[in-house]
């Protein structure tokens, strides 16, 4: 199991100052990474090495993933939207709806993910960060939602194991990231446990990675660091950030050794964003162990 270098430097990529950016996702065949700007419904294309960003309005939007077939679909609002390439300079992009949850005063998608073979996941999450009345959903063939775990306040990050046999899921609020057996073949989830317990952690798990040792990257918003869990749930890394709202992580680059962190500057007041100027950045760390490849899965989109 490679060793994490800590600290790690984190350095800014391009330009963007998001407001709340959110769910990275590396595509590697365009060495670039997806993220999204939540508030601003900005899908945001980073090249690497760059650092060019491409700025496209798709309305509601808190993930963003290539879809096998063409065009790049999202989660935002209760819907998962396919939009395809921009007709004309200038326009935007055509989108129709692929499935939808129903609507729900002060709900609304949150953290999404696609497995290893390119299963979409989905959550949902009460705005008010207070109520369970959240829901896990897996995109399931006749392109329906299948709601897999509810109760949820804020559904967060989601990752598979190496070997896929794995899912680990975080619920913020409840301060502690679970784990699942997962079947790849049916998508099928099942014996949920606490993988991770964080309750005594400064912040909240928010988004998640899995490294190629198997070992689970979380980002903790309000503690100012990326938290490292071994396959068996122990705690062997803390890598701090110039920032105390990081909401997830994703491997990317060439050979997979870099790891890209999404932040926000939110809620912060004057004083706050004077002393993280880095705050709503992508940023960049070099931290040793490298990514799995099938965490940059195209979304399969059933019929």
């Amino acid at each position: 199991m490679m060793d994490v270098r800590t600290p790690a430097a984190a350095e800014p990529v391009g330009d963007v100052v998001a407001v709340l950016g959110e769910g990275p996702y590396w595509v590697p065949e365009d060495s670039c990474l997806f993220w999204v700007d939540i508030p601003n419904g900005l899908l945001l294309r980073t090249q690497l090495p760059s650092g060019a960003t491409e700025r496209t309005p798709v309305g509601a939007a808190s993930a963003a993933f290539p879809a096998i077939g063409g065009g790049i679909l999202t989660a935002g609002g209760n819907r998962l939207t396919l939009h395809t390439r921009q007709p004309a300079p200038g326009e935007g992009p055509v989108s129709r709806t692929i499935a939808q949850a129903p609507a729900r005063e002060g709900i609304r998608f949150n953290d999404a993910s696609v497995d290893p073979a390119g299963r979409v996941w989905v959550g949902s999450m009460h705005t008010g960060e207070t109520e369970p009345v959240g829901v896990l959903y897996r995109l399931d063939p006749g392109r329906v939602l299948t709601p897999v775990v509810t109760g949820v306040t804020v559904s967060n990050g989601l990752g598979w194991s190496p070997d896929g046999s794995r899912m680990y899921y975080a619920d913020s609020p409840m301060r502690r990231v679970d784990v699942f057996d997962y079947d790849p073949a049916t998508g099928e989830a099942s014996g949920r446990r606490v993988f991770a317990d964080l309750s005594r952690a400064d912040g909240v798990p928010d988004g998640l990675t899995v490294d190629l040792d198997g070992c689970v990257w979380v980002a903790m918003w309000g503690g100012g660091v990326l938290r490292r869990f071994t396959p068996g749930g122990q705690q062997d890394a803390v890598l701090p950030v110039p920032v105390s709202r990081p909401t997830s992580c994703a491997f990317g680059g060439a050979d997979l050794t870099e790891l890209y962190v999404t932040t926000a500057s939110i809620g912060l007041t004057g004083a706050e964003r004077a002393a993280e100027p880095l705050a709503g950045c992508l940023l960049r760390l070099r931290p040793g162990p490298s990514g799995l490849p099938s965490a940059s899965a195209r979304a399969s989109i059933p019929s």
